[in-house]
């Protein structure tokens, strides 16, 4: 039987798969964790959390990775063979690279410098494999654009992942649009589809631990590994999205319009890493150092409960990604729905900076 032809069967087994194996994983860590995985609090109490917590979740997103992308390869013919995709083995080893990375930064609390580095071959291994921003002609600006875009995304999910749930569900909600927008392109059955579809699953299972009050954390070797992975995902399902020219109907890339389908699918990881880089700066303290001045903090300075601020940012990433779907199905492209459509980043962007600059209550 060939499961790639009948693709809600597909898509059913991946799913409930993944999720029960991932609930059974991050229960088992759970249940033998004890202090495995639990940082030491010295100096600045990075976690919202006033109680340590094992940060295992990344070990959990790797190893149903790993496992779901075997079963996929035994399961798939030629036509679908991963192994035989560049960009695919350049996901899985730098994946594998970010993970490792994450543990060792869990475990040892590695210096900054050499998760950067790490975090720049991550970039270039899946340059090297194939995937890079295509949106400017200048292949120099494309390479650069790519290495920043990786690393940045890398470092945002880890910095959102300050409170029960957040970079849990905005990282679901990114994969379902981007699970969705491959839907629309016929492209249900690619490896990146697949993919993504079991990472959902692996997000979902690992959910039930990670809500408010979570009982486990993700830790660097999750926010990691999600990193890279939806920052190829970024690459492949935002960057690289062309449009159809008015003037002889062929699909063109558009630097402004990818621009604006970007800004509006990481919506908050992207606008909170800004807010929170730009309030530091100007208070004179390192970006670098983490603290308890994210936006999710500020809402909940403002009354709002852990769980609400979790649900607002799934909501606000969630109208995002809609937005962002809405403008790639347009019939062609205009300048003017994309600037309107671009509009709705600015303006959450103006609002959570301002929130941040009110006093704590």
């Amino acid at each position: 039987m060939n499961f790639f032809s009948n693709i809600p069967l597909l898509y059913t087994l991946l799913f409930c798969g993944t999720l029960i194996f991932s609930i059974l994983i991050n229960g088992l860590l759970l249940n033998f964790s004890q202090n495995l995985g639990i940082r030491r609090n010295q100096g600045v109490q990075i976690r919202w959390s006033a109680s340590a917590k094992p940060a295992l979740g990344g070990i959990s997103f790797y190893i149903v990775f790993l496992i779901s992308f075997i079963f996929l390869e035994l399961l798939s013919e030629d036509t679908h063979s991963y192994l035989a995709s560049k960009k695919i083995i350049g996901l899985l080893f730098s994946l594998t690279l970010a993970f490792l990375m994450g543990l060792a930064d869990d475990a040892f609390d590695t210096k900054p410098l050499i998760k950067f580095m790490v975090q720049c071959f991550c970039g270039i291994i899946l340059i090297s494999t194939g995937t890079k921003i295509n949106t400017f002609e200048s292949e120099f600006l494309n390479y650069s654009l790519t290495l920043l875009w990786v690393v940045g995304i890398m470092n945002s999910i880890n910095m959102i992942d300050n409170m029960d749930g957040i970079s849990t569900i905005v990282a679901i909600a990114i994969c379902l649009f981007t699970l969705y927008i491959n839907m629309y392109l016929k492209m249900a059955t690619s490896p990146i589809s697949l993919i993504t579809l079991t990472i959902i699953g692996t997000l979902f299972g690992f959910l039930i631990y990670n809500w408010h009050p979570s009982k486990i954390f993700m830790g660097d070797s999750g926010s990691q590994f999600l990193g890279v992975f939806l920052a190829f995902c970024g690459i492949e399902s935002c960057w690289n999205i062309p449009v159809i020219s008015g003037q002889n109907n062929l699909p063109v890339m558009h630097p402004l319009y990818n621009l604006i389908i970007v800004s509006l699918v990481f919506v908050m990881p992207v606008t909170d890493t800004i807010i929170v880089v730009i309030n530091r700066i100007s208070s004179g303290s390192s970006p670098f150092i983490g603290g308890r001045d994210h936006t999710t903090h500020y809402l909940f300075y403002n009354g709002i409960t852990e769980t609400k601020i979790a649900l607002i940012f799934l909501f606000i990433n969630t109208l995002g990604g809609l937005l962002a779907f809405l403008l790639i199905t347009q019939q062609e492209f205009a300048i003017e729905t994309s600037l309107l459509y671009g509009i709705y980043p600015i303006l959450l962007f103006l609002f959570l900076l301002y929130l941040t600059r009110r006093k704590k209550q």
